[in-house]
């Protein structure tokens, strides 16, 4: 019996009716009244706890704020992990690329692989038929051939009793400024051209020189045949990097002004031979 009243009391308790007034101070008017019970109370408490719950959930899930919260990473850093997981497996099949390639190449250069057996690789291969009718100039074109080769089409330099192979082609269109002075120790002629224009490769060769320098800024040098180098100075921009193979014409970089020692934006070009510095204007024409 006692418990029964005990719960009788309780829930007398919870469903009891209060009434929340709330009055004007001054005239004790009557302004908002509101009937609740504890239960009503409990029942509205548990209701508006459980939506803002809710509510904080959604916006830390689905808004930026939860980069804020400990534990959460960043979009930002996510997509760069996303980036990065991308380019090393990208960097993996390259490397197993070069991996293979080195290995197939190391018994050739370790001597593994004998000439003989080359040879005899080779010799197993098919033999391709050609028909050497369908290779023969016709008359016009032997004739056109003839024209062609009988005319001196470069002007090449005559240096002593050999002429020299390499045909050279300018590097810039521009006004020379100061030409070479082998007594002024100015062996290079200055070429004044407006900043941004296309610095050319004299001719076929290989980058074996590119990077800064305090004196003379961006420096380009490259290797031709016939123990040439030709060597470009004070460049805006480089366009080529060392090991780079350039064809004759080819943009390398761009006229600048860097470096300690320039005047002004234009080409600071060096030709030598056999480790002599020569004048270019014996081997180009910058007209």
């Amino acid at each position: 019996m006692a418990k029964i009243q005990k719960a009788r009391k309780l829930q007398q308790k919870l469903t009891d009716k209060y009434r929340l007034v709330i009055l004007n101070e001054d005239t004790f008017q009557e302004r908002f009244s509101l009937k609740l019970s504890r239960l009503n109370v409990f029942v509205l408490g548990g209701l508006f706890s459980i939506v803002l719950i809710v509510l904080t959930t959604l916006l830390i899930a689905f808004t930026g704020i939860r980069e804020y919260i400990p534990g959460y990473s960043s979009t930002a850093l996510k997509k760069k992990a996303t980036r990065l997981t991308y380019e090393t497996d990208s960097l993996k099949t390259r490397l197993a690329i070069i991996e293979r390639y080195a290995k197939a190449l190391k018994p050739v250069l370790t001597g593994e692989i004998k000439p003989e057996e080359i040879d005899s690789l080779t010799s197993n291969m098919e033999t391709i038929v050609v028909d050497e009718s369908k290779l023969q100039a016709t008359k016009q074109d032997s004739l056109f051939r003839q024209k062609i080769e009988s005319k001196d089409l470069f002007p090449l330099y005559q240096g002593g009793e050999n002429r020299i192979k390499n045909v050279f082609f300018s590097p810039l269109t521009g006004s020379v400024s100061q030409p070479f002075n082998m007594n002024e120790k100015h062996y290079a002629i200055d070429i004044v051209a407006q900043t941004g224009t296309p610095v050319k490769a004299v001719a076929d060769g290989t980058v074996i020189l590119a990077e800064w320098t305090a004196e003379t800024g961006y420096v380009i040098t490259i290797q031709h045949t016939n123990e040439f180098i030709s060597v470009y100075k004070h460049n805006g921009t480089l366009l080529k990097q060392q090991g780079d193979i350039v064809k004759s014409g080819e943009a390398i970089a761009s006229v600048g002004s860097t470096g300690e020692l320039t005047t002004g934006p234009h080409l600071h070009f060096e030709l030598w031979n056999d480790g002599f510095p020569v004048d270019p204007v014996n081997y180009i024409d910058f007209q």
